[in-house]
Formats: structure tokens, sequence, C-alpha cells
């Protein structure tokens, strides 16, 4: 179908799948000459109206002329895009480069002529300011800067298209024409509405395949037993509120119903409108559900189905297909290989997942890419009501199998605005794209808690996604910065998130420790110190304290403006004053009620009825209003033995969470801390000062010089300090002294006392191996430091020693920024030495990076203590260290042309500091996918 163009070869990479406004799934290529009858059925379907819009006249039908001109394209001075259904259009965009005369040209002119048309059907559907994205982006790799259209006044929806995008623009009026001509250099503005777009059009698409308004279950057997079969049950007794399908080939004809529920043997044969298909065939018959899906108008797909990149090569290819295949007729999916999606809400009740029971409605949402995983997480939520008290049912669940189409990203987009969320859980195996993930992590943890644990898996199998470089460790370090509560087993993260789901955030590391036990009241004061809290001495109550003793300890502590939070600890008493569980429970929630500022943990040792008592109906086994809805709905009033829900807590109890474990309640609640701490510093997130003396200009025309001697080079040392010094960062000059004459010429030259040094890979920045001569004095000094490594490593020609001035003593640290394909540039610290390596001990932000983050970057290693005057030393210019990690920040932020910049030593003193060594690499920078128009992992 798709031809080469009259000047260039067709630019497959203009291609892609984009998410509508509604949540639909559209495609945008290029308009090639094959696409004559396509171009002329869609104009077909066009109004008169639009048409005039379009040409300012009556114009019913095109001409062979207007097809021709239409359809042939050079893509570059003429291109045209198409959105597309199902492969037909529903949209067109073209732009022709115009000179200044207004009239057709070619480069070096940098303005074009820019004109849609939308079918009338499609609009509204956020279609051409999504084709702006596109079409922008192509116009910009092609050379032009600046759009121009002309627009009839009363087309106000295409002027809204254009003044709502975010270019910097002017508007004119001239012969009852709206001219509107716009810059196409992305703004602050164009990126913000652009993301903004994106959020609203990726939680629609979410929502779509969480809250249908009918569900057709594709592959459900005849007899009890197997996937499809069970789906449906689960389907049923969860009581979903929207009309239920049961499908599958195989029926017999006279076949009417299965189970109360309408059975067809296609879904073509359903008569009425189908939201959500749960796909439960084999492989090899999926493609063949999906046209039927896609035929009917079906808007998305949970597939269960095994099968696909998961077994292997073959498996891949067909996982693509699938996508492709499903995005053509404009669906979404969740799978394949899923274990399904929850969705408690009253309105909706859908359980189109293999979890036998419907979890209890609650505010917590759940992401697990295992269907393993996300079996493990419902479990517990069931079995404990997550091991912890409080209101923590769930919201939504997603078990996104293979994670061919729909990925945490997508939920995170839903999950943000989602009223019925306020804590999010994620099992993420990966992350495919983290530069997204990062900014979408950011936004929704500014809103409400995300808690992640991350598994260390390569990027999900059939993606064609950029890997990241950054180890694992990095990543993890990312993700806090981005307010992500990161966690590294899934009991830490039901425990944090149910901690969070009820409880408020502590404005503070200080915890107030009281209960019956002493030794357990220690051993959570020890837990409390491990996790850098704050813990006030225990307050042992003796095992003989009643339950008025614990709610007036308990209101004494809320009470005291020393603490933040409170511990409980409960051991099982024994004595005429003992109280009962139920007793104990009520005298906690009470006070905790009378001052619910501050957030309270409760840990037993066999207490089990505590927890339940403090939780009262927190399981997440249906309450009893939806078993008696599902024994209603079931035919003929269902039968099956339920579990007696327990009654709910009076209104307004106060819900406290209990933990079986000192250790899990203290570890839960300093990430609670930490995470509370990250709420108040993001609403003062800082700013990237400017500097007088950076010279960016400057340092661009320096920079193309250097690139175009070739792809990649690191540049040498004089390169590199007239680079960084663009940034006013000044590097100490180190002469090279193949001889011991050499050595003393540049000691002369540089002045005692000096530094000799061996720069061999092998030797550089290993002052442990002895490469290093410090404080040389003078000349018979020198000569004998040259011997002497000389004697240890071998020639000068291996040694490549240099000479350099002394540096003011302080302590050693080292800077690094790397451009990651993946996730961005990352700006990294740490202390120089074999220890901090050892340890791993460095710090990371992404790029750019303002002043609070340089503050919180240098402050965030282990080691920091060296820099601030630990055991009585002098402590260092960490003022000036934050100076240069900003510059250096502006440097890599500014030029993305710089891949690689590394600063080791920098010696930082009580006054000032020196930077002893620099490198840097330039590389064409990689593409900037969150710069570009909005687009869906490519297949």
């Amino acid at each position: 179908m798709q031809s080469a163009s009259d000047r260039h070869e067709y630019p497959a990479h203009w291609e892609a799948d984009v998410v509508l406004r509604d949540g639909g799934t559209a495609r945008i290529r290029p308009i090639t000459v094959d696409d004559a009858e396509r171009l002329v059925s869609f104009y077909e379907q066009v109004s008169d109206e639009s048409k005039y819009y379009r040409f300012f006249a009556p114009y019913p039908r095109l001409s062979a002329k207007d097809v021709h001109r239409f359809t042939h394209h050079d893509f570059v001075d003429r291109v045209g895009l198409a959105a597309t259904i199902g492969g037909e259009f529903i949209a067109t965009v073209r732009y022709d480069r115009i000179g200044a005369d207004g009239m057709a040209a070619s480069a070096p002119a940098d303005e074009a002529e820019v004109a849609f048309l939308v079918q009338d059907a499609h609009q509204g559907r956020g279609v051409a300011s999504t084709l702006l994205e596109h079409i922008a982006a192509v116009a910009r790799e092609r050379g032009i800067r600046r759009f121009a259209a002309e627009v009839l006044p009363a087309n106000t929806k295409m002027i809204k298209v254009f003044t709502d995008a975010g270019y910097t623009q002017k508007r004119s009026f001239e012969d009852g024409v709206v001219r509107l001509e716009f810059d196409l250099e992305p703004t602050e503005r164009s990126l913000a509405v652009q993301r903004a777009r994106e959020q609203r059009a990726e939680a629609h698409s979410v929502g779509r395949l969480l809250a249908p308004g009918s569900v057709a279950v594709v592959g459900t057997g005849r007899t009890p037993g197997g996937v499809g079969r069970s789906v449906l049950g689960n389907l049923r007794e969860a009581g979903f509120t929207g009309p239920l399908y049961a499908v599958n080939r195989a029926f017999p004809e006279d076949l009417k119903e299965l189970d109360g529920v309408p059975a067809h043997r296609s879904v073509r044969d359903i008569a009425d409108p189908v939201d959500l298909a749960i796909v439960a065939v084999p492989a090899e018959q999926v493609p063949e559900v999906v046209t039927e899906c896609g035929e009917h108008g079906v808007q998305g797909l949970v597939v269960l189905s095994a099968g696909y990149a998961e077994s292997g090569p073959d498996g891949r290819e067909r996982q693509r297909a699938l996508v492709r295949h499903a995005r053509a007729y404009g669906m979404r999916i969740i799978g394949p290989n899923a274990f399904g999606v929850i969705n408690t809400s009253p309105e909706v009740r859908l359980n189109a997942s293999l979890a036998p029971e419907m979890p209890r409605p609650g505010r917590i949402g759940l992401f697990a890419q295992s269907g393993a995983i996300g079996i493990a997480l419902l479990s517990r939520l069931h079995r404990r009501g997550g091991g912890v008290t409080g209101d923590t049912g769930v919201s939504t669940f997603v078990s996104s199998g293979n994670r061919a189409d729909v990925s945490g990203n997508d939920v995170l987009q839903y999950w943000y605005d989602d009223p019925d969320t306020d804590v999010a859980l994620m099992y993420l195996e990966s992350i495919g794209n983290p530069r997204k993930f990062t900014r979408l992590a950011r936004r929704t943890a500014a809103a409400k808690p995300l808690v992640v644990v991350q598994g260390s898996g390569s990027a999900p199998q059939g993606h064609a996604v950029r890997a990241t470089r950054l180890p694992h460790a990095t990543v993890s370090a990312l993700l806090r910065q981005a307010g992500v509560i990161r966690v590294d087993t899934i009991t830490e993260l039901v425990d944090a998130g149910l901690l969070l789901a009820r409880q408020p955030l502590p404005t503070g590391p200080r915890v107030a420790i009281l209960g019956n036990s002493e030794s357990l009241g220690l051993l959570t004061y020890d837990a409390c110190l491990s996790e850098g809290l704050r813990p006030l001495p225990p307050l042992d109550l003796t095992t003989e304290a009643s339950a008025e003793d614990f709610h007036a300890a308990l209101t004494r502590a809320l009470a005291d403006d020393t603490c933040d939070a409170v511990v409980v600890t409960a051991i099982p008493a024994i004595g005429e004053t003992s109280p009962s569980d139920a007793q104990l429970a009520q005298a906690l929630r009470s006070a905790a009620a009378a001052a619910p500022a501050k957030p309270v943990l409760v840990v037993h040792v066999e207490l089990g009825g505590l927890a339940a008592a403090l939780s009262a109906a927190t399981s997440t086994a249906p309450r009893a209003e939806t078993v008696v809805r599902a024994r209603e709905a079931a035919p003929g009033g269902a039968t099956q033995q339920q579990p007696a829900a327990v009654a709910p807590p009076a209104e307004g109890a106060h819900l406290i969470p209990a933990y079986p474990a000192a250790e899990r309640a203290v570890r839960a609640l300093a990430e609670a801390v930490k995470y509370a701490q990250w709420r108040r510093e993001a609403a003062d997130p800082g700013k990237v000062p400017g500097y007088e003396d950076i010279d960016e200009k400057g340092a661009a025309r320096l920079i193309d010089g250097l690139l175009a001697r070739g792809q990649g080079l690191t540049l040498g040392a004089e390169e590199t300090c007239e680079l960084l010094g663009h940034y006013g960062i000044r590097t100490r000059r180190a002469v090279p002294a193949p001889t011991p004459e050499d050595a003393v010429r540049a000691a002369a030259d540089l002045g005692y006392p000096v530094a000799l040094k061996a720069t061999a890979p092998h030797l550089r920045h290993r002052a442990d191996l002895g490469g290093v001569r410090l404080d040389l004095a003078d000349e018979e000094q020198l000569r004998r430091a040259y011997a002497e490594l000389t004697g240890l490593f071998g020639r000068p020609e291996e040694l490549r020693p240099v000479v350099q001035a002394m540096a003011p003593r302080g302590v050693d640290t080292v800077v690094r920024a790397v451009i990651d394909p993946a996730a961005g540039a990352v700006l990294s610290f740490g202390l120089a030495g074999a220890a901090s390596q050892l340890l791993d001990d460095t710090a990371h932000r992404l790029v750019p990076v303002t002043d609070r983050d340089a503050t919180s970057l240098i402050r965030s290693i282990r080691t920091a203590p060296l820099l601030f005057g630990w055991r009585g030393s002098t402590p260092v210019d960490t003022p000036a260290l934050e100076e240069l990690l900003l510059r250096v920040s502006r440097l890599v932020d500014d030029h993305p042309e710089v891949v690689g910049l590394t600063l080791e030593p920098v010696v930082v003193a009580p006054h000032g500091l020196s930077v002893l060594g620099a490198s840097v690499r330039l590389a064409p920078p990689p593409a900037r996918d969150d710069l570009g128009p909005r687009t869906l992992p490519v297949y």
C-alpha cells in the first residue's frame, strides 16, 4: 500500500498509534498515492458544512486533480497525514511549504500552510489536536519553523484547536478570514497542554476497560470449569450492573442462555452494544475474535489467552500482531496472558478476573504485571484485611499480564484523578519507559501515595522500547526522587499501603511508644532507630493495664507536641482487669478519634481478635448486602453458601492499622514519614537558577564544531576545559610530563607545591595504588617522586604522568552526568574513593536539577557527614558544591549532545573547591520521546 514518494522514501517512522480524547485509539500515517479511493470515500462522508469550512466555498466532491494533489507528496515540502480506524480515513491534515510571497517554495523557506479536515462523526474526539502535534513534529524534522492557517470566523472549533495548542502565535483578520501564525518550537505551555491531553485520553482509555456498560465473555465453556466459564461466574457473583453475554462459536444454535446469561455463537450476533470483551480462547482463535469485536464496535479487550511473548519468538510476533489488529479498530488491550480486572464501585461491580471472590470496596488501587503476584496481593487483603486494620478494600485492580498495550503508566493516568482511589499500589517487574513513569509518578505522588515494588526484570517481551542502561539501584533512587514509596516485598507493599489508606501523614519523625509489654516496647524503639526515626522512651503500662489505661495513655501521647506518631504495643494479659480484644480496640479507636491529626499504629502479639476488632468490617470479603445481591442475581436464587460478613464499624469510627511484628509497623511508618517530607518539599520544588556568566551560545558553537568531526568523541583536555569554561566551571590545568625535565619545567610554570599523578587508565583516580605524589615542595622532591613512580609502575609512556598545582585540602568528591536513552539526563554525586564505590554510596537526580535538588543531593549519601564537620573536622564549602552541581545540570540540560561528563576528583575545601580532573563525551543526542507528539509504544 505504501509507496515511495516523489523525492523521499516513505517515512515509516511517522506512523503512530494514538489515544484520542474519549479513550479510543487511531492510527496516524503518511498519505500515499495508494490512498486515492480511501480519500474519496472519506470526503463523501464529510458534511457540506465541514467541506465549506475547509475550502471556503461549496465543494461537494473532489476532482481527479484534487485527489492527485492530496495523495502525491514529496514528504519534505508537501506532506499529508491521515488518522485511520479500521484502515479507513477519519481525518486528514497537510502542509505545503511557502515562501515570503505565500507561494509554494522549498528549503530554506521555513514556513508552511496547514489545513485539516475531520469527519463529522469523529469531531469532538480530539483528532485534530492530535494531528496538529504530529504534523508539527514532521514539519520541525523537515526544517519548518512556523505554520500559517487561514480559517473562516465561523469555524470556531478549528480556531480553538490552534489557539489551545499552546504555541507562540499571532492572529490577524483580513478579507473575512482569520489568519493564524504560530511557531512550532515546543513551549512550556504547549508541553503542558500536550501532557494534560495525554492524561485525559489515557485515563479515559483505561476507564472504558474498568467501567464498561456491558461485557461479553468470549470463550465461555459449555460445561462448568475452564477460564471463560469461571470469569462469567465471577462476573455474575460480583453482581455486575450491566448486561452480560456468553459467547462461544461451539454453542448449539438453539442455546439461548447459559447460567441465566444470554448465549451467542459470535459477538456479531449480539443485538446491543458491547463495551468490553473478555477473551478466553486459544491464541490461534484470537485474531478472529478481535475482528468480530472490532466490527461490532467493542471498545476494549481483556485477553486472558496465553501463548504470546511469554512462549518465545513466534509468540512475540503473535503478540505484536494482536496489538496492531486491535488498535486498527480503536480498541485497547489488557494482556494477553492477563489475570483480569476488578472494579468494586457500586455503580459497576466488575470482577472480570480469575479471582473467585470480589474484594471489598475500598480506597486502594492495585496494579500487578504478574498474575501470581496479583493473586498474592488480593489473597493478603482478603485473608487479613491486609493484615492491617482500616477501611482497606480495593477500588480497582489490574493484572496486565504481558503488558502488550495498557501499562502501569496508563493505569497511573487513570488513578491520578480517580475519586475512588486514595492510595496506589504497584508491582512492576520492569519499567518500560522510566522517563514517562517518573513524570507521571511525581504528579500522582503529589496528590496521593504511590507505593511500588520494582522487580529487576528487563523490558516486557515484545515491546519496542528503549532499554535503560542505568543500574537497578539508580532507577530506584530516581523513583524515590519522584515521590514513589519504594519497597522491596509485597508484604511491605501491603503494610505501607494500608497504613497510608486510612491514617494521616505524620508531620515528623518523632514517635511515642506505649503498651503493656516492656520488651515489645524496646523492640519497637530499636526498630525506630534502625529506620531513622526519633523514638521517645517507651511507656510501659505493665501487663495489668486496663482498656481505660490504654485510652488515657494514648490520649496523653496524642496531645503531646513532642511526638508526631504513636505506636501502641499489646500482648495478651492475664488478670481480672485485663481488657477483652473488643474493649481494647474500642478504647484505642475512641482515643485516636479525638485527635485525628496524628497516625496511630498497633503492634500486637497473639491478639488476632484485637486486629479483627480494630478493623471491624475491613475484610475484603463481600459485604452482606453484596452477598444478597449476588444470590438474587443467580438463576432461581443462588443456593451457594456464603461466609457471614462482619458488621461494619459505627459511623465515624477511627480505624487503626495493627501489625503482627514491630519491624513491619515501624518500616511502614518510616515510609510514611519520608513520603510526608517529600510532599512538603514538593510543594516548593525550588528553581533552576540562572548564572550571568554562562555562555550557552558559545558552548553550542563549540559543540557543533567538535561534532562535525564525527558521530561521537571524547574531548581532549583543552577542549574539555574550554567547554566547561563556558558554564563557569574552572578546572586545574594538568601538564603532561613525559620526562623528568618536562615535569620540572611544568612545576616551575605552575608554581610549587605540586602534585605528580599517573593518568594511565589502570591508575587513574586510584590513589590507593600509589600512583599519586602530593605536596612536592621543590625540584628535588619532584625528581625523586618521578623516579619512584617509574620504578614502581613502568615507563613514563605507560604511566602518562602529569603535573598539577596543589589544591587546598578538603574532601574529595565525584560529580557525573549521563544521558540515558530511556530515563533521560541523570546527575550523580558521591565521595571519591574505594569505600564509596564499594558501598555504592552515590545519589542521583534527574536533570534539570533545582536549587533544592542540589541541596538534598549532597545530603543524600551516607557519607555526607564528612562534608559537614564529622568528628570535629572543618566543614567544607557546600554552597560552592551545590553551585557546581547546578552548573553541570545546566550544561547537560542545555546541550543534550553532552552524553557523558565526569568531574573527578572535585576537592571541596572549607572555602571554595577545585576541579582536578574532567572528561566529556559528545554524541548526537538521543531522541526525546517526551518532547514529541503523543504516541503509544511501537510494535
